[in-house]
């Protein structure tokens, strides 16, 4: 399992396939694990690169305050270190802000942004309720089989829930592969509190594609509304009855929402990388 040096953590990466880069960012506590179903979709095409965020997984996971700021600059600098100029960029709930940044901080090395489930944060965003923020903050002090019981719910529509027992079971298991430690999901989560680009959105210069399930109950439906109002010619996909977990609960129509936006906007270059 590869890792390399950024900044000062050891951070945990994985590449299939060959192709125009496309590089995938998972959300609060999520680890690169969680991607394997657009892993297997994507890889025979692109060239999909997944990683453990900062806190998470087989990544360093330091007990120091973490940023926004912080985050991204692991990112571009994990994209440096692995050779590549410019990429596609695929970002979900907190990995959407994550990529959002990525943007606006490194607009080089972002050809398309896809955002998934995500928000653009401030006093801007549409909140979900009390009580769901409370759970979410409160999931890793509780044990362990009420931590999952609390997350599925939140991340499930309950009708999927009800209906697909495998796929909830089979999205534990990879959950597990790359599970987040208590400092890191702490951590995580305070720099995402402090993440707000409304002002700033208008300066996305790149083909956007913002994608939610109707039925979230983490970072309401709106909140992609509001983004597509903000960044210029951003394109709009609802799942309908889709929870946060779209990835999975929408899965198939999903992948090939995303696929046929790549196809829309392909690399200039076709590689990627530097040097070609």
């Amino acid at each position: 399992m590869p890792k390399t040096r950024v900044a000062d953590i050891n951070i945990h990466y994985d590449t299939y396939g060959q192709g125009e880069p496309l590089v995938l960012i998972m959300g609060l506590g999520g680890g690169s694990s969680m991607w394997w179903r657009q892993v297997a979709f994507f890889s025979p095409e692109y060239q999909v690169v997944t990683f453990d965020s900062r806190g998470v997984g087989l990544t360093d996971k330091p007990d120091t305050p973490y940023s926004m700021d912080m985050l991204v600059d692991d990112a571009a600098g994990l994209l440096e270190r692995l050779g590549i100029a410019s990429a596609h960029v695929y970002g979900v709930s907190m990995g959407g802000m994550v990529a959002q940044e990525l943007a606006l901080r490194y607009p080089k090395l972002v050809s398309s942004l896809m955002l998934g489930a995500t928000t653009c944060g401030g006093e801007h965003a549409v909140m979900p309720p009390q009580q769901t923020l409370q759970e979410l903050f409160g999931i890793m002090s509780l044990a362990p089989a009420e931590a999952v019981k609390v997350s599925t719910a939140m991340t499930f529509s309950a009708t999927f829930i009800e209906r697909h027992p495998e796929k909830i079971h089979e999205w534990l298991v990879k959950g597990a592969e790359s599970p987040p430690s208590p400092t890191g999901f702490k951590r995580q989560a305070e720099a995402a509190a402090g993440f707000d680009t409304y002002d700033r959105l208008p300066q996305i210069g790149v083909p956007t594609l913002v994608m939610a399930g109707t039925a979230d109950q983490l970072i309401p439906a709106e909140n992609s509304r509001i983004l597509v109002s903000r960044i210029p010619n951003a394109k709009l996909v609802l799942f309908e009855g889709a929870g946060h977990g779209y990835l999975w609960e929408a899965e198939e129509e999903a992948n090939r929402t995303v696929r046929d936006f790549l196809k829309q906007h392909p690399e200039s270059t076709g590689t990627g990388r530097k040097g070609c």
